[in-house]
């Protein structure tokens, strides 16, 4: 089978495509064929040894994917023929993967593969979580999202809209606040020109809002407490600006406010019960129209270079895939 393969850490991020034997599946695996892996920034850290976990080298990235089980060890409950999708600590940039059947999780007949790399991998769930679980979102309030037009940003808006609620969103150009707006955010702010925290203000009539779902961190997540309305409350999704949040408490105590993490991959091995039922809600708005898989673009695995280079560069809208 093709796959790529990280032999050592280094800042370019290097891999390289090569052929590998096909695995067999051990007691508690599956062997997936690989109809769609995720790509997402923290394979870019990993790539580089940045992430919080590193994976014994050599390695294949990719952390989500969904596939059909080719082979079933001893000790699992689905059969061959049936599809899967799963989050993995490595390897779903290949042809084929090993999964843990703790991990496996039946794809319904309704779901295509390509959507349920997204509905049931990490960007629904993590937005889901974070509103819901985290903020607990109430009908009416206003949610300010930020990378409004990237895979998780682009979840929050609609999980967000679904809730009642009303969505202001912020993006770095014009193509993807275009996007914002037909996702059905309110307004569409630009985050790198200055006063966009004012023009937040201005159209929230100086009250601000109510949650601030922040993937992006740095600056631009100080910046937001100056957004949040009294007992307001920011999510920390992660750090894709590349720096992380310096929040200061004083501006939280001020408005009686609070900043909460969101660590979806931590949540779903802590609390497995939180996660399925998380899970089977994404599901529910689905079948009910409420939800729209924003696929930002689909690479063949030969590409995958490509895919995370423009992930990098923030070229990419909604979720990006490799299709072996």
């Amino acid at each position: 089978m093709r796959a790529w393969v990280v032999e050592r850490l280094t800042e370019a991020g290097e891999m390289k495509l090569v052929d590998l034997p096909e695995p067999t599946p051990e007691p508690g695996t599956y062997v997936v064929r690989v109809e769609a892996a995720g790509v997402n920034f923290s394979d870019t850290l990993m790539l580089r040894g940045q992430y919080q976990r590193k994976p014994v080298l050599p390695f294949t990235p990719g952390i989500e994917l969904a596939g059909t089980i080719a082979a079933a060890g001893a000790d699992t409950t689905l059969s061959p023929g049936q599809r899967i999708c799963a989050s993995v600590p490595t390897g779903g940039y290949g042809e084929f993967a090993v999964v843990s059947a703790k991990a496996a999780r039946a794809i319904p007949d309704d779901v295509p593969s390509d959507a349920a790399v997204v509905l049931l991998g990490i960007n629904y769930p993590t937005s889901y979580y974070a509103l819901h679980n985290r903020a607990r979102l109430r009908a009416g309030e206003t949610v300010l999202v930020h990378a409004a037009a990237g895979g998780v940003g682009s979840a929050a808006v609609q999980i967000a809209l679904a809730a009642g609620c009303r969505v202001i969103a912020t993006a770095g150009t014009e193509a993807k606040r275009a996007i914002c707006l037909e996702l059905g955010a309110e307004r569409a702010i630009d985050y790198t020109a200055e006063g966009w925290v004012d023009e937040v203000r201005q159209a929230t009539d100086g009250n601000g809002v109510d949650v601030i779902y922040d993937p992006v961190g740095g600056a631009i997540g100080v910046q937001s407490l100056r957004c949040l309305a009294w007992q307001g409350r920011i999510l920390v999704v992660g750090f894709a600006g590349g720096a992380i949040s310096e929040l200061p408490a004083n501006r939280l105590l001020l408005k009686d406010a609070s900043a909460m993490g969101v660590l979806w991959g931590e949540v779903k091995i802590r609390s497995p019960a939180v996660a399925g039922a998380v899970v089977d809600a994404v599901l529910a708005l689905y079948r009910a129209g409420k939800l729209d898989p924003l696929i930002g673009g689909r690479f063949a695995l030969d590409q995958a270079q490509e895919a995370l280079a423009q992930l990098s560069r923030r070229q990419t809208t909604g979720k990006i895939l490799l299709i072996p």
